[in-house]
């Protein structure tokens, strides 16, 4: 099959019948559009010409990029194109595939960077109570906070999914959903939004269910809620490096310092795997001291 055809067939099945995100579906047709031009570039225009010496030359070029490519965009792109073609080879299109003996380099197991709590509080007192802007930040902050939700996850909320008291209803990857618990600081401050800012806001768009809207009343993008983040952090005086996932990974961290169970987190945090939660666990060597010294009898 021509190349574009078969990338044109994988993306509308990662789409439609796997149900994958915006944000993964943007990163496959990126990693994999910049595959096929390199494929063209090399007189390869149908897939059955992919050969597994082509695909380790394709990588070993990427690899000796200059500036080299973290090991994790590496693993990405590796995966993105065993992905399709084992697609094309599943479908029948393709009689093998060509990419079986492709093992992606195994990315550095790297800690997430949590907030302190200190932080976090100021983080969250960061937004105006007096700007109706300020209130939304500070409504999505503390939500972010409360639940561990991603940031496309809290965008994507409609207001009908806080409309349940203490829980709201997140859509996770792949469209799962899940309940998750909200604090009271979290549904104060949502509250506080609905009531007294978000009518304004609707007021000067199109209608829409969307829970956070912008100025203009349009739906809260992903990059205008990231923008709500980085303002707080400077406004909070925080040199850490502040993130989209800040807020989640701190939500994980401070749960589990306080000793709920890495299971619960799991199912809060959304992972399909418990294995991908215990990266959270690390804890530091003085919260180690501590705790040998408080449990252990003969610590003192």
């Amino acid at each position: 099959m021509l190349l574009d055809r078969a990338l044109d067939a994988y993306l509308r099945h990662v789409t439609i019948e796997r149900g994958l995100s915006e944000h993964t579906i943007a990163a496959y047709r990126r990693d994999l559009g910049g595959y096929v031009e390199w494929l063209t570039a090399e007189g390869v225009v149908d897939t059955s010409d992919v050969t597994p010496a082509v695909i380790d030359r394709f990588v070993a070029d990427r690899a000796s990029a200059d500036p080299a490519p973290a090991s994790t965009s590496l693993a990405r792109l590796q995966s993105s194109v065993r992905g399709w073609h084992r697609f094309l080879a599943r479908e029948g299109i393709e009689d093998d595939d060509p990419s079986g003996r492709l093992r992606p380099p195994k990315a550095p197991r790297r800690l997430p960077k949590a907030l302190t709590i200190d932080q976090v509080e100021r983080l969250l007192a960061a937004p105006s109570p007096e700007d109706p802007l300020g209130v939304r930040d500070r409504a999505l902050l503390e939500l972010l906070y409360a639940t561990g939700a991603r940031v496309s996850e809290a965008i994507g909320l409609d207001v009908d999914d806080v409309a349940h008291g203490d829980v709201l209803r997140l859509r996770g990857k792949g469209s799962k959903e899940r309940i998750v618990p909200i604090g009271s600081y979290a549904r104060a401050a949502v509250d506080a939004y609905l009531t007294r800012v978000r009518p304004a806001l609707a007021a000067k768009g199109r209608a829409s269910a969307r829970l956070f809207l912008g100025a203009r009343g349009a739906p809260l993008s992903r990059q205008s809620a990231w923008l709500v983040i980085r303002a707080a952090a400077e406004k909070a005086q925080i040199t850490a490096e502040v993130s989209p996932h800040t807020l989640r990974h701190s939500f994980a961290t401070h749960l589990l310092q306080g000793g709920a169970d890495v299971r619960v987190v799991q199912e809060l945090l959304g992972h399909s795997s418990v294995a991908t939660t215990q990266i959270y666990t690390h804890v530091s060597v003085d919260t180690l001291r501590d705790i040998y010294a408080t449990s252990h009898p003969r610590a003192r």
